[in-house]
């Protein structure tokens, strides 16, 4: 992040969901360096201790932590009022709270998918509406954490991508309406990047003894897509793609989508789970 980038976050008072680990507590440190005042939201306030700690080791202000689970409905303003007691005033909001449901359709049921949507759709609805009439006053940003799974969608990640299709659509649609009211809307779609979605379980439920899936050179390090990603709110950008691959992606999918089709046949072929039997019941 050049330096014209980090003097437009200097002094900006930046609530982030999903601050506790991740991207959400990378994007904390990085614009805790840039000189942002930060409120730090999530469900397990013993790691926003953590996060809160090692920025002040950085010798940069103290955040706010405050604990808010996005699945529920009094959270979100909560953290909302609480920056506003703490800080004045709200300029940027990161929606970035979400985990991944995983598995063949036949052996997920309605309930996964409802859970997958809780937090992934209806946790940024929550989290953009409270947020909304600050933003309005401030003339502030939104900024909301999508993925390439809402440009692609591929075997065993039904749930995930309709979610991430559903946040993008929604950044599609309120970009110009809120742009008339002085309000940007940034999109972020990242594809592989370092983070702890892939260690948590279709509960919501991190293990973070797990073992990263992915393939090394695959995963772009969190330090360099954060860079990427605050390059891109700083410029009021209204999508940006995170990682190679993910533009290669997307590329594919807007104009060949056939190969993707294809791919995704043969992935779901050599994989026995996708042929199971429909669970009953």
């Amino acid at each position: 992040m050049g330096a014209s980038a980090t003097e437009r976050f200097h002094d900006k008072v930046v609530l982030i969901t999903g601050a506790s680990s991740g991207i959400g507590e990378e994007l904390a440190v990085q614009l805790a360096q840039a000189g942002a005042r930060l409120t730090l939201a999530a469900r397990r306030t013993d790691r926003l201790d953590q996060v809160r700690q090692r920025i002040i080791a950085l010798g940069a202000a103290e955040p706010l932590i405050v604990a808010c689970d996005v699945t529920r409905d009094e959270d979100p303003p909560r953290a909302v009022a609480e920056t506003l007691a703490h800080w004045g005033r709200l300029d940027i909001v990161i929606a970035n709270a979400g985990f991944g449901v995983v598995g063949a359709f036949a052996k997920l049921s309605v309930e996964d998918y409802r859970r997958q949507f809780e937090t992934n759709v209806f946790g940024v609805l929550r989290t953009l509406h409270a947020a909304l009439p600050e933003i309005l006053r401030s003339h502030g940003q939104l900024v909301i954490v999508g993925s390439v799974a809402g440009w692609t969608a591929s075997p065993g990640a039904s749930a995930y991508a309709m979610s991430k299709f559903a946040v993008r659509a929604l950044a599609n649609a309120i970009t110009p309406e809120l742009a008339l009211l002085g309000v940007r809307v940034t999109l972020i779609s990242p594809g592989f990047v370092e983070s702890n979605i892939r260690r948590v379980d279709n509960q919501g439920q991190l293990h973070a003894e797990a073992a990263e899936p992915l393939p090394r050179w695959l995963v772009m390090s969190r330090g360099n897509a954060v860079q990427h990603m605050l390059r891109a709110i700083s410029r009021g950008q209204r999508e940006v793609i995170i990682t190679g691959h993910g533009r290669l992606f997307v590329l594919l999918e807007r104009f060949f989508p056939w190969l993707l089709r294809a791919a995704a046949r043969r992935m779901a072929a050599t994989r026995g789970s996708y042929r199971s039997e429909p669970k009953s019941g």
